[in-house]
């Protein structure tokens, strides 16, 4: 009995340790493959959060913030969607904010200099409003949805974790910064009763985006914002003017209307200094359509535009740039670095790869991507983007830099393996001067480069003039 239990005692320790082996190296495995994926979560930015959302739409945000590297820029990439007549009310940042119509039209309305200035957006426009510019957005198109994509780029430190909307227009729901104020200030400054003040304060309950739609009713709570949106340019701004005449008129009594006392809130918000005259001004903010431009690079393979401070200068008051990438299927960016900007990109059409390699030489992300993914590559790092074979990859994005950021290639016939090749270059590589301009010389394409042949092709077509100098065939012609 002696033997047989030690026996069982040995081939249980034996079972022991062959399942900690097991758990051992399957934990391995598993360790490995989950510091891949958390690799590349350090690039992909899929922490989508929804900060706003009503019947009349939405707007969701991607956090850029990286405490990993810190020095690294926080800035934020936003996406506002909105029904057709809906309106994103009155409000400020402390941010600054670019906007990119990805589809549909828009008019904003923002204030720079104590004026109202008003532009339509069109697909393909970009529009800056710096932050603590009161502003609002409709969506005009008819029948057509509102897709919005934005930078925000937070402009000072003021201890929260991400960018934070100031509104002004607003009720129970969002509520407005004014109501933060006691009645009796709100009354004083505005000229109105407490009880007028009370109306105004409290009716808005549909949320940051309202639909302008079904408020034909004067008791709606968005009826006021349509009465000023349905006015002229110029009656607008005549509207504002009167608001700071309208003190000495104001009177005691609870039914005088909401519209007036709207009118007085703007008023005292916006200043008195508004004006429609000289719109034209070449000082004043204006919009820039980014698929108008000529692209700044173009073969057969695809095009890139980019726009820094030169192209747009609304962006000189911003560290802000923006680009368009078109690849055709197959193709590739050339891997390339940005020695300037932090670089987001945002996936508008098709699929492909983002490889980045990290500073040691080492693969940091191989990831697909498809429509809707966010991206981003700090600046040094080197980085390629390749096209599926199924079909075109388009993306768009911002940089850190409003800036020319001059992206340094690594590979092409604009690379800096080509203006460096030489000996020095070749001891590097611990190959001949020769072998090293044949491998270089090889690619005749730059910037975005075709879709690469087979292995074997590639194989054969090195072994060719290999054999023929080993054969001495080019002496002998």
């Amino acid at each position: 009995m002696g033997r047989i239990a030690s026996a069982l005692l040995l081939l249980v320790l034996a079972l022991c340790c062959a399942v900690a082996m097991v758990k051992g190296y399957n934990h391995h495995e598993g360790g490995e493959g989950g510091e891949r994926r958390e690799r590349e979560r350090m690039f992909l930015l899929r922490d989508m959060k929804r900060v706003v959302r009503t019947d009349a739409g939405e707007m969701k945000v991607v956090s850029g913030s990286h405490g990993w590297i810190s020095d690294m820029p926080n800035i934020h990439v936003g996406f506002v969607t909105m029904e057709p007549n809906s309106l994103f009310i009155p409000q400020y940042l402390n941010s600054d904010l670019i906007l990119f119509i990805r589809r549909g039209e828009a008019r904003v309305g923002s204030i720079y200099r104590d004026e109202l200035i008003e532009k339509r957006l069109n697909c393909g426009d970009v529009y800056r409003i710096p932050a603590g510019s009161t502003f609002y957005l409709v969506s005009t198109a008819d029948g057509q949805q509102l897709h919005v994509i934005c930078s925000i780029e937070k402009s000072d430190s003021i201890g929260w974790g991400t960018f934070q909307s100031f509104f002004i227009g607003g009720g129970s729901n969002p509520t407005s910064i004014l109501a933060g104020f006691e009645r009796s200030t709100l009354s004083t400054a505005l000229n109105v009763s407490e009880s007028q003040v009370s109306q105004i304060m409290t009716r808005q309950k549909s949320g940051p985006i309202i639909s302008l739609s079904n408020s034909h009713s004067d008791s709606h709570p968005s009826r006021v914002w349509t009465q000023f949106l349905e006015m002229k340019h110029y009656e607008r701004v005549q509207c504002l003017k009167r608001m700071v005449q309208v003190h000495e008129e104001a009177t005691e009594q609870d039914e005088e209307p909401i519209m007036l006392s709207f009118r007085k809130l703007l008023g005292s918000v916006f200043g008195n200094q508004v004006s429609g005259k000289d719109e034209g001004r070449s000082s004043k903010p204006d919009s820039y359509n980014l698929f108008d431009r000529k692209p700044d690079f173009e073969n057969d393979y695809g095009s890139s535009v980019v726009v820094d401070q030169s192209v747009y200068s609304s962006l000189r008051q911003s560290g802000v740039g923006l680009y368009l990438v078109n690849l055709t299927a197959g193709s590739m960016m050339a891997p390339h670095l940005n020695p300037t900007a932090t670089e987001y990109g945002i996936v508008l059409r098709g699929s492909g790869r983002i490889q980045i390699v990290f500073p040691n030489g080492t693969l940091a992300m191989n990831a697909k991507v498809s429509e809707g993914d966010v991206f981003w590559i700090p600046h040094y790092f080197p980085f390629c983007q390749i096209a599926s074979h199924s079909g075109p990859f388009e993306f768009f994005g911002f940089t850190t830099s409003a800036r020319r950021n001059r992206p340094q290639f690594l590979v092409g016939s604009n690379s800096v393996l080509q203006s460096m090749k030489g000996p020095a270059l070749a001891a590097a590589f611990g190959v001949s001067e020769e072998r090293l301009e044949r491998i270089v010389n090889a690619q005749s394409e730059s910037t975005i480069l075709p879709s690469g042949s087979s292995e074997e092709e590639k194989v054969k077509n090195e072994r060719i003039p290999e054999a023929i100098w080993s054969f001495g065939f080019l002496s002998n012609k």
